[in-house]
């Protein structure tokens, strides 16, 4: 099954909310009831303040993924600097794992940090998000521990980041 990165329409949004609290709760990211729920359902918020890219499937349409990318200025930059792009609630449906979704998505982020003239990509996740770590350390991300943060008690957020200014292999 073939897919396509594309930025979200209105007709993506519930599609998107929807795959994005399933991802994490289902992968044990995010308790039940969590008051968080209602942010990560919050697409249109997302497509509004910031970038919100998905992923889609090219026979159906399908909502398959989503990441949002936030430039500086964005109501969604959490920790990176100002002359950075950070990336958000990146979320792949559990039925679509393992198709390179993901990393896709990222890539996505990676290209548009440049487009922008940015000169790094940042992002928070848990420490439980091992999969998504993979796929950040693969396209280089590195971890910044002094970025590491506390956004609600019981939850410590590690962040990565990968420098831009670096020329890229090929």
């Amino acid at each position: 099954m073939a897919f396509t990165i594309r930025r979200a329409v209105p007709g993506d949004l519930e599609a998107v909310g929807r795959v994005t609290v399933r991802a994490y709760l289902d992968e044990g990211h995010l308790p039940p009831h969590s008051p968080y729920a209602a942010t990560l359902d919050d697409a249109r918020s997302r497509a509004e303040q910031a970038e919100l890219w998905v992923a889609v499937d090219d026979a159906d349409g399908r909502v398959l993924g989503s990441v949002t990318f936030a430039a500086p200025g964005s109501a969604f930059h959490e920790i990176a600097a100002s002359d950075e792009g950070d990336v958000r609630m990146l979320a792949v449906a559990g039925s679509a794992r393992g198709r390179g979704i993901g990393e896709a998505l990222m890539v996505r982020c990676v290209e548009r940090a440049r487009e922008l003239g940015l000169s790094a990509l940042a992002l928070s996740t848990q420490p439980s998000m091992r999969a998504a770590h993979r796929v950040y350390e693969r396209l280089g991300f590195e971890r910044v521990p002094e970025r590491d943060w506390t956004p609600a008690p019981g939850i410590t957020l590690l962040a990565y980041r990968l420098d831009l200014r670096q020329p890229t292999g090929s």
